[in-house]
């Protein structure tokens, strides 16, 4: 009985490691995750042109619904379904009122503004909200703050994280001033999750470069082999 123990507590601490382990992809439930966030904008825009701005609002409700009714049929994560119904719905909802198609991207454009502002501020307040989330995420609480070069790796990735954000307000902003409703739909698919994997690969890299940093200064003790 003693000697089984320890090797059952092992395997559990290594399946629960592997579970935090989840990569930006998987928590956005996969390929397929990042294939069916990007459908409602694209059958809104092609149902738009097809049939109007009602046709659009209800192909897009219509298939963000087919999809979380996908996920729940095959004991998926339901979490990017949900959100997608949901974003779907309030921009739905917008465009149905304003009764003007471009407005079906109007959040997204100016929730872009709104994040890249909080990024910029973050820094200048210094607290990077790059280095907050990761190490939130990781339950390695505050300690990068006390050292200022392992600060400085977060603040690069969080304005990269901005510079993201306000690339996003910038090109879709000008493309709704112009009244372009699928070159909305095209920059919204293209300017997302291709944009923030870049800015996943720079926090990456700032949290690769902090933990070296801060077991070289003391601060975070080295990995026990």
């Amino acid at each position: 009985m003693q000697t089984t123990r320890p090797q059952e507590s092992a395997t559990d601490v290594q399946t629960a490691g592997q579970r935090k382990k989840k990569s930006a992809l998987e928590q956005a439930g996969g390929t397929k995750g990042v294939i069916f966030s990007a459908l409602p904008a694209v059958v809104f825009v092609i149902a738009n042109n097809a049939g109007g701005l009602k046709m659009g609002i209800l192909a897009a409700l219509l298939v963000a619904l087919g999809i979380a009714v996908e996920r729940l049929t095959r004991k998926e994560s339901l979490q990017p379904a949900l959100g997608g119904v949901f974003g779907v719905a309030i921009a739905a909802g917008i465009s149905w009122y304003t009764g003007s198609a471009k407005d079906f991207f109007l959040i997204g454009i100016w929730a872009s503004l709104a994040g890249a502002v909080a990024f910029v501020l973050s820094v200048v307040l210094r607290w990077p909200l790059a280095g907050l989330i990761w190490n939130s995420a990781t339950g390695k609480g505050t300690v990068w703050r006390a050292d200022k070069r392992s600060r400085l790796y977060y603040d690069i990735a969080t304005l990269v994280l901005a510079a993201i954000f306000g690339a996003r307000f910038a090109v879709q902003q000008y493309l709704y001033q112009a009244d372009e409703v699928g070159s909305l739909g095209f920059a919204k698919i293209a300017m997302g999750y291709p944009l923030l994997a870049v800015g996943f690969l720079a926090v990456a890299w700032a949290a690769r470069a902090s933990d070296k940093r801060l077991k070289a200064v003391g601060l975070l003790p080295a990995k026990r082999t």
